[in-house]
C-alpha cells in the first residue's frame, strides 16, 4: 500500500484459509529534509496495539531521510491482520511517501 503524503495509512490484511502463515510487515516513511533542524515521526501498530514508535531529526538537509520499521507476525488462519502507520513532522520536514508492505515470511 502506497499512502503518499498521507499523514495516516491503514492496511487490512484478509484472513488465511489455510495453515498459521508468517506475515512479513514493513512499514517505512521517507520525508523531505530542505533545511536543518526538522524532525520527523513514525508509529506503527498491528491489530491496535503499539509495536514502534520513533522520532528522529532529519537529516541531509535538501535531500531526503526516512525511518524504516520491519518485523514478523504469526498470523493464525481464520484472521485477519491490521497494520497502521502514523507520521508526524516539524521543523520543515515534509512527507514525501508512506508505504506498509505484507508478504508472506519465506
Amino acid at each position: 500500500m502506497d499512502a503518499g503524503t498521507a499523514d495516516v495509512a491503514t492496511l487490512e490484511v484478509p484472513p488465511s484459509t489455510g495453515g498459521t502463515p508468517l506475515l512479513d510487515v514493513d512499514v517505512r516513511f521517507v520525508v523531505s529534509a530542505p533545511a536543518a533542524g526538522g524532525w520527523h515521526e513514525l508509529q506503527v501498530e498491528i491489530d491496535g496495539a503499539m509495536q514502534w514508535s520513533r522520532r528522529a531529526p532529519t537529516q541531509c538537509p535538501g535531500q531526503s531521510d526516512s525511518l524504516d520499521y520491519h518485523c514478523r507476525v504469526e498470523c493464525p488462519a481464520g484472521k485477519g491482520l491490521r497494520v497502521r502507520g502514523r507520521t508526524k513532522v516539524g521543523g520543515g520536514s515534509r512527507r514525501v511517501q508512506l508505504t506498509i508492505e505484507v508478504t508472506q515470511a519465506a
